[in-house]
């Protein structure tokens, strides 16, 4: 690592938002769209937690910016029992928040959905994150999600396995 590489970790939230069927929200990223080789990736909604905020708070916040999903239409079943880190690939080091952290450490919650289709609102927040969403199978997130994050999602999978 050369001295000018950041070293903290970025304080993240993540969410896996479950349906009555067991399947999972993702969403595209409206950057995917440009990306050139052509994959589109999804992810889960998550975030960064604000100086001073609440974990849990941080995560509801997250949701409904990049959903439109409110408290109202969910219920926390679990949460990861230690924070997940992951380091961004060399070629994003630098680039992204403004250079300051070198990746994330998550703490991801599980989350029951009660609400229809139509309470999702990707424009829920100015700029919206995610262009198209979708429920997937649980066992097909690590195919759809951005190769670098694979770790992450198979350390939440394995967490929360059993628990929706």
């Amino acid at each position: 690592m050369s001295e000018k590489e950041p070293t903290a970790y970025r304080p993240c939230v993540g969410v896996m938002l479950v349906n009555d069927e067991g399947k999972v929200f993702v969403g595209k990223r409206i950057d995917a769209r440009a990306n050139p080789s052509g994959t589109d990736y999804w992810q889960m909604p998550q975030g960064g937690v604000d100086k001073g905020e609440d974990w849990e708070a941080a995560a509801f916040r997250e949701l409904e910016e990049e959903t439109g999903v409110t408290c109202a239409h969910t219920e926390i079943l679990a949460k990861t029992s230690d924070p997940i880190r992951y380091d961004l690939p060399p070629e994003l080091l630098g680039k992204l928040w403004k250079g300051k952290y070198r990746g994330q450490e998550q703490i991801w919650y599980l989350m029951r959905y009660s609400g229809s289709d139509q309470d999702v609102n990707l424009e829920a927040h100015d700029p919206p994150e995610f262009c198209e969403w979708k429920w997937v199978e649980a066992e097909a997130l690590t195919d759809v999600i951005i190769p670098f994050k694979k770790p992450v999602y198979e350390s939440v999978l394995k967490e929360f396995r059993g628990k929706f």
